[in-house]
This record gives structure tokens, C-alpha cells and sequence, in this order.
């Protein structure tokens, strides 16, 4: 007998670790989550920026908590996916690896420093989390749901005055190692997808929109407007719940067309 498709999107019972969840497109898909009725921990660098976003789920009756740590170091990882583990009472159904970084440099006068910052954070950081917690919640109860943040930016290359040439990698590699995943992990239950964004207003995309402008990026999208404060929570919800279930190793394109008409 078929399930009511409210039932579907439904989230009650469930707990969520969010990454880079303070602001911006983690904090968007916490909302989502949170209001189908997870329990959420958030995590970011900044202690402040995380109450500011507790009070902000609070507010719209959402069980959220939080931990502060930097997610580009191994150790913090581990402390993290602990301390979401006891909070949420020994299980993690949905993680949602959003934590990352750019830098904007000339590819010829790119730092190394530079770029391992951004590889560190938008990929092995995604990695060691989806590690910590499939070995400790995911694969022993033989299910779960990762969400992985990637972007347009790793499904095709990019305009010469972008000059972000380890973010674009770095989510390219975050469309393979989502693909990869699901091929491993699907034996146990456990989905891996992707969202890939176009352009939203974000801390990380302010030099960007500034620099190009707004309304100049969004006359690439056939939509013809960027990304807002509710685009990503539908797409979110469907991969974190039983409406998803036959869903794994996809790529979603968030970005108004984009992709669509301009590659990838």
C-alpha cells in the first residue's frame, strides 16, 4: 500500500548534522529540515554566528543545537561527529556536508596556501565527516542520508574573470566522490546526493556578485533571476526523506537553468 505523500517529506523522528550550517545555504537547509520536524546540530568556526542561528531556528520551533570547530582540521572533525552523536542521542539519519571556502587568485599566482585551504575544507573535510559518522550511525543501523553541497562551479569550467580555479575543482571533486559514495555505501542502506547551486547571496559569493553584479548574473539563467532564501529547501528535503529513498548519486542543479544552457 502506497504512503501519503505528506507522510513521505514527513521528518519527525529524525536528527541532522549540518555543516557550515551558521548562515547562508547551510542555514537554509537546516530550516528545511527543521521544519519537516528533524532535530538539528549545526556546526561552523564561529560561536556567535552559530547562537545567532540557533535562536533563528528556535524561533521558528525547531529543535536546534550547535558546536563550534573548524572542519578543515581532522581531530575537530572527530570531536564534532561525537559531540552531534550524544546530542542527538547516539544517531545521525541525515548529514549535510555544506561546510567550505574560496579564495579568488589568477591560476598562475594561485597560493598554495591558498589552495589548500579550499581543498582541505570543501573536500577532505566532506570526506572524513561522511567517514566518522557512516562508521558510527550510518553503517551499523544500515541507513542514513548525506547531502553533499556541491555547485555549477564543478560541473563545467568556469569565466576567465572567476579566477577561482581550486573552488571549481574542489566541487568537481565533490560530484565524484558523491557518485563514488553511493556506489559503496548503498549496500548498507545509506543515499548520497548532491545539490549543485548556481548563484545565491552569500558571504562566499559577495566579491563575486559584487565584481559581476547581480542582475548580470542572473541574465545566464533562463529563469532570469539568481537563487533566494527558500530555492535550495525543497530539493534538501526531498533527498533527506522517504521521498528519496530510491534516490542516490544524483547531481541536482540548483541555478535557474544554467547548467542547462551553458554546460554541465
Amino acid at each position: 500500500m502506497s504512503t501519503p505523500v505528506q507522510r513521505l517529506f514527513d521528518l519527525q523522528g529524525r536528527t541532522a548534522l549540518v555543516t557550515g550550517g551558521s548562515r547562508g545555504l547551510g542555514l537554509q537547509i537546516a530550516e528545511a529540515l527543521g521544519e519537516a520536524g528533524a532535530r538539528v546540530v549545526l556546526t561552523a568556526r564561529k560561536s556567535a554566528e552559530l547562537e545567532r542561528a540557533q535562536a533563528h531556528l528556535q524561533a521558528r520551533g525547531i529543535d536546534a543545537q550547535w558546536v563550534a570547530a573548524d572542519m578543515s582540521v581532522p581531530a575537530e572533525i572527530e570531536r564534532v561527529a561525537a559531540d552531534a552523536l550524544r546530542r542527538l542521542g547516539g544517531a545521525v539519519d541525515i548529514l549535510v556536508n555544506n561546510a567550505g571556502a574560496t579564495w579568488g587568485a589568477p591560476a598562475e599566482d594561485y597560493p598554495l596556501e591558498a589552495w589548500d585551504k579550499v581543498m582541505n575544507l570543501n573536500v577532505r573535510s566532506m570526506f572524513l565527516t561522511s567517514q566518522a559518522i557512516g562508521r558510527a550511525s550510518m553503517i551499523p543501523r544500515r541507513k542514513g542520508r548525506i547531502i553533499n553541497v556541491a555547485s555549477i562551479a564543478g560541473l563545467s569550467g568556469a569565466r576567465a574573470t572567476m579566477k577561482y580555479i581550486a573552488y571549481g575543482t574542489s566541487k568537481g571533486a565533490a560530484v565524484n566522490f558523491t557518485r563514488t559514495l553511493a556506489g559503496e555505501w548503498g549496500p548498507y542502506g545509506i543515499t548520497v546526493n548532491a545539490l549543485a547551486p548556481g548563484f545565491f547571496p552569500s558571504k562566499m559569493t559577495r566579491g563575486t556578485i559584487e565584481t559581476v553584479g547581480a542582475d548580470e548574473l542572473a541574465k545566464n539563467a533562463p529563469l532570469g533571476r539568481i537563487g533566494d532564501d527558500d530555492d535550495l529547501k525543497g530539493a534538501a528535503l526531498l533527498f533527506a526523506s522517504d521521498a528519496g529513498k530510491h534516490i542516490t548519486g544524483q547531481i541536482l542543479a540548483v541555478d535557474g537553468g544554467v547548467s542547462a544552457v551553458h554546460g554541465g
